[in-house]
């Protein structure tokens, strides 16, 4: 007979690729868990991980069956979160991740107000690019993040909360803030600083260009950043242009906004959404989250309509 135990200990196995690890997480004994999942495995009569692997890895059936116990896993928890809702508690934990290019503008927006008024929330909040909240989404390491839509993938549902536009952040002495039009080929030169791979504002700065194996031959060496903050910072001081989001410049002050320059052909907007897996049960805490993050968005920011959508991927 299978038991809750056993797809619990699979799960976590390939959450963390290490049989010592997923018995710390589960509060257990390697040995207990090791047992545990050679009885699941005797009972199949199949093969779950690939021992031999290291990191441990599952086999072809063993995707399988790791992907069914997730569902199961789910389904079970549900009951947890009808029995809530029923009752009207509001509690439990949540653990976001978000991507660098809205933590610093987005979070202290809203988080400190979130955790207030729901001190029965535990949160726990990590920075992480796009591709890495996809990944800890589906080994269910984070319960919801953070980032920029559409991420084009079946297993994981999206909840658009906001559109920001992407603009432009030039020297103080920049032609391009003198000119009456700008358009997106005006930025596709080799004077742009950009943030480094792994970053999906990167990817869709690339996709609103068309810019592909560029060369910085005009700036004065070569550096690409982790961070947007850094790199307003090099434009000040070396100069050149990069790419910001539209919530940066909530937090300017004024003559740092004479620098901010909007396209006129275009209003190439970035998509932000709540992303979480298809299998998640904590539905009243996301939609608690959702609206707390409306509610401190400018409205103007809240309809698709204001321009065009870049994607990232």
């Amino acid at each position: 007979m299978i038991t809750i135990t056993q797809l619990e200990y699979i799960v976590a196995v390939d959450t963390y690729r290490h049989f010592a690890t997923a018995a710390e997480k589960c509060f257990i004994t390697q040995p207990t868990l090791s047992m545990q999942i050679k009885k699941l495995e005797e009972y199949l009569d199949v093969t779950i991980f690939d021992r031999s692997k290291q990191p441990i890895i599952p086999t072809d059936v063993g995707l399988d069956i790791i992907e069914q116990a997730r569902i199961i896993l789910s389904e079970t928890q549900k009951v947890d979160e009808i029995i809530k809702e029923h009752k009207n508690t509001i509690e439990g934990n949540l653990k976001i991740g978000i991507i660098p290019t809205l933590a610093p503008f987005l979070l202290p927006m809203f988080i400190g107000d979130y955790i207030r008024k729901y001190p029965s929330i535990k949160v726990e909040v990590e920075e992480m690019v796009s591709e890495e909240i996809v990944k800890s989404l589906k080994k269910d390491k984070i319960d919801v993040g953070i980032f920029v839509t559409p991420a084009k993938d079946d297993k994981i549902r999206e909840r658009h909360l906001f559109y920001e536009e992407m603009m432009i952040y030039a020297h103080k002495d920049h032609p391009l803030l003198k000119q009456p039009i700008v358009e997106v080929k005006d930025i596709a030169t080799p004077e742009i600083w950009m943030l480094s791979d792994g970053h999906c504002f990167r990817n869709q700065v690339i996709n609103l260009c068309e810019m592909h194996d560029l060369q910085h031959q005009e700036l004065p060496f070569e550096f690409e950043s982790n961070s947007l903050e850094t790199l307003m910072k090099i434009v000040d001081r070396e100069g050149g242009f990069t790419l910001i989001p539209e919530l940066a410049t909530q937090y300017m002050p004024e003559d740092k906004l004479k620098q901010v320059k909007k396209f006129t052909n275009i209003n190439p907007l970035r998509e932000v959404s709540l992303v979480y897996s298809r299998h998640y049960t904590k539905n009243r805490l996301l939609d608690l989250l959702a609206d707390q993050i409306k509610n401190i968005i400018p409205n103007n920011f809240l309809s698709s309509d204001r321009g065009t959508i870049v994607e990232w991927r």
